[in-house]
């Protein structure tokens, strides 16, 4: 099976939700970048969030580097990123694969496979391999940081609260409040972990969204057609496990405007043009204009549930209930921002050494 991303910087995901670890391959990173654990281990720790609105799943996140790091500065070689599964609890997927779970890939992965895969815990779908992918994106961020690109996102929304647009946003993490829901406004975070906990009591989920900023990018960034920096993101962010829609910009709401109100003029000078009005593009025909780009990414609600659903039993051929036991997340996007935050930084990096922006 195809799990790759990326053209210059390759990314090959490997492991499995309930297997001895989870890893990549990372390959197309430059030489001479300066490797900090702390700064990986503090990725790895951002993408945990706690309390009560995540998974009760602990694992530690310590990322070994196997190969193309020496003296904790890389070798141009491919590295080998490896973090092992501590904490899986493979008993309570026994009712697999005879009661396929709704909303996940339990039935469809088995019928690809005809019957060979791994399904506890969703096997190679899961969202534990996203921890690999936060790793290989601590490895490259000094390759965007160089380039003063910086990367923000937070929880925008959770069902019907919808956070400030997150320009309007205080600093990250305000409050207890913020840090726990990962939104950027403390009086949204309270609402949002109100209706998080409203439903978590009542045994279900709720859909959440992730709005993500970059800022910085020199004029040019992204490649013609399918690796425009827009088209590049969205299949960046819709691999991103139960991720349901991604919109750049004013997105759907472009639909009801005209031309002459969506369009922004440029302004500057020849040699430092620049777009000007309300939230101008970040991106045109594929090819970043120098102003920031934002962009929203939705999260269907977990699909595994404590309260009882209905399936097909494989074994008796009947619709029969199913109660999915086991540590889940009751809303997603929370966990998500560091991800989202994650693929960005992978996407710019690897385009903006495509595209001659970053000098060894």
């Amino acid at each position: 099976m195809q799990m790759s991303l990326g053209e210059v910087l390759r990314l090959t995901l490997f492991g499995t939700s309930h297997g001895p670890r989870v890893g990549a391959f990372l390959e197309g990173v430059p030489k001479g970048i300066t490797i900090n654990p702390n700064l990986i281990q503090q990725a790895m720790d951002e993408r945990k969030p706690g309390g009560r609105y995540a998974s009760k799943r602990k694992e530690p996140d310590v990322v070994e580097l196997i190969s193309g790091v020496k003296n904790s500065v890389t070798t141009g070689e491919m590295i080998e990123i490896s973090i092992k599964n501590s904490d899986a609890k493979s008993k309570d997927y026994s009712f697999l694969p005879n009661q396929p779970r709704p909303g996940h890939q339990d039935m469809v992965m088995m019928k690809k496979t005809d019957g060979k895969a791994d399904l506890r815990g969703g096997g190679t779908s899961s969202a534990r391999l996203t921890a690999p992918i936060v790793a290989a994106a601590a490895i490259v961020s000094p390759i965007i940081e160089k380039l003063n690109i910086s990367v923000n996102a937070h929880v925008s929304s959770i069902g019907e609260i919808n956070s400030p647009p997150i320009s309007d946003c205080p600093q990250k993490w305000a409050t207890n409040e913020c840090r726990e829901i990962r939104c950027m406004n403390p009086a949204t975070a309270k609402d949002m972990i109100d209706i998080v906990e409203r439903n978590r009591m009542n045994l279900d989920s709720i859909g959440s969204a992730v709005e993500l900023q970059i800022c910085g990018m020199p004029m040019g960034i992204g490649e013609p057609w399918f690796d425009g920096i827009e088209p590049y993101l969205a299949r960046a962010m819709m691999s991103i496990p139960a991720a349901r829609g991604v919109e750049f910009g004013r997105g759907f709401s472009v639909v009801e405007m005209t031309g002459s109100e969506h369009n922004s003029p440029w302004g500057g000078d020849k040699d430092n043009p620049v777009l000007i009005g309300d939230r101008p593009d970040g991106a045109l025909a594929g090819l970043s204009t120098g102003s920031d780009l934002l962009c929203k990414i939705a999260f269907k609600p977990p699909s595994s549930i404590p309260k009882e659903q209905v399936t097909l039993n494989l074994e008796t051929n009947q619709q029969e209930p199913l109660i999915v036991k086991g540590r889940h997340d009751p809303v997603l996007a929370p966990r998500a921002v560091a991800v989202v935050e994650a693929m960005a930084k992978f996407v710019v990096a690897d385009l903006a050494l495509r595209g001659g922006f970053y000098n060894e």
